[in-house]
C-alpha cells in the first residue's frame, strides 16, 4: 500500500519532477546549443518533462497507466485546437490594421512556395495553401511534441498541486514552473524572437502564466491531458508556423506579436480571466446543488 499522500509527500514529489524534467531536458538544450536547430533535439527535449512524469510517478510508487489517458468527449480536443485563434488571431490583427506588423511577408511567400513545390502559384496564394496544410498535416508532430511537455506539466503537475491547492494556486504554480523551465532556451538558445531579452522573458512569462489557467481548466473539465496536447500544438502551430511568418517586421513588430511580445500577454489575460470565471460559477454551482 501506498504512503499517504501528506503535503510533505507530494511537494516532494513536484521537487524531483521539476529537477528531473530540467536535467533531462536540459541534455537536448546543450546539445541543440551546440548543434543548432535540430527537430529531433527539440523532441527530446519537449519530451523531458514526460519522462521526468515517468520516473517520478515509479519513484514514489505510482503507476502511469493511472495518468489521464481517457480521450473522453471529442468536443473538449475541438474546443482545445480552437482557443488559440481567439486570442492568437486578434493580436496579429491589430498589428496588421495598425502598421505594428505587415501584412503579408512576401519573403516568407517565397521561401514556403519553393519549400512545399508551389512555385506556379502567385505568393499570396501559395501561402494559403502552406497555411491549411500547416494547421492539418503539420498540426499533427507539433501535436505529438507538445504531448510530451503536457504528459508532465498536465498529465502529472496538474493532478498533484490539486492535491494541495486550488484552481488559482494549481494554475499560477505550474504555469510559473511551465515558463521557467523555458528560460535556458530564451536565454542561452535561439528560442526567442528578436526582443530585448528582459522585456522577452517578462512576456512570456506573462503569456504562459496567464494562458496555464485554460491548459488547467480543460485538464480538470475533460478529466484528460489530451485537450491540453491539442491545445499546445494548435498554439505552436498557428503562431509559429503561419501568423508569425505572414507578418512582415516594420520595426516593433517583435515586441507586439508571437509569444515574446506584449500582445499574447493581454489576449492570454482576457483567457485567463475568463476561466477563471467559470471555473468558480461552476464550482459555486456543484456547492449550492443538493
Amino acid at each position: 500500500m501506498s504512503p499517504p499522500e501528506t503535503k510533505a509527500r507530494v511537494w516532494a514529489k513536484i521537487f524531483i519532477y521539476y529537477a528531473l524534467a530540467n536535467a533531462f531536458s536540459g541534455v537536448f538544450g546543450w546539445m541543440s546549443r551546440r548543434t543548432g536547430p535540430n527537430l529531433t533535439l527539440t523532441t527530446g527535449l519537449m519530451w523531458g518533462p514526460a519522462l521526468a512524469a515517468f520516473v517520478t510517478t515509479w519513484l514514489f510508487g505510482g503507476r502511469v497507466r493511472d495518468f489521464a489517458w481517457g480521450w473522453g468527449n471529442g468536443r473538449w480536443q475541438w474546443l482545445a485546437y480552437l482557443i488559440p485563434f481567439f486570442y492568437a488571431v486578434p493580436v496579429y490583427l491589430v498589428a496588421w490594421t495598425t502598421g505594428l506588423g505587415g501584412f503579408f511577408n512576401p519573403a516568407a511567400a517565397t521561401k514556403v512556395a519553393a519549400d512545399y513545390g508551389l512555385g506556379a502559384l502567385s505568393p499570396g496564394v501559395a501561402f494559403a495553401v502552406y497555411a491549411v496544410i500547416s494547421l492539418t498535416v503539420g498540426f499533427v508532430p507539433k501535436t505529438g511534441r507538445a504531448l510530451g511537455e503536457e504528459i508532465g506539466w498536465r498529465g502529472f503537475l496538474v493532478p498533484e498541486l490539486s492535491k494541495i491547492t486550488g484552481f488559482v494556486g494549481t494554475s499560477l504554480i505550474s504555469g510559473l514552473m511551465w515558463s521557467a523551465w523555458h528560460y535556458p532556451g530564451i536565454l542561452l538558445g535561439n528560442y526567442n524572437a528578436g526582443t530585448a531579452p528582459w522585456i522577452g522573458l517578462s512576456c512570456f512569462t506573462a503569456a504562459v502564466t496567464a494562458s496555464s489557467f485554460v491548459y488547467t481548466w480543460l485538464t480538470q473539465r475533460s478529466r484528460s491531458l489530451w485537450p491540453a496536447a491539442f491545445l499546445h500544438g494548435a498554439h505552436n502551430t498557428l503562431i509559429q508556423l503561419v501568423l508569425t511568418p505572414a507578418t512582415r517586421d516594420t520595426g516593433p513588430t517583435a515586441y507586439v506579436i508571437d509569444e515574446f511580445g506584449g500582445g499574447l500577454v493581454i489576449t492570454c489575460v482576457i483567457a485567463a480571466v475568463v476561466v477563471w470565471r467559470k471555473n468558480a460559477a461552476d464550482e459555486a454551482a456543484t456547492t449550492r446543488a443538493p
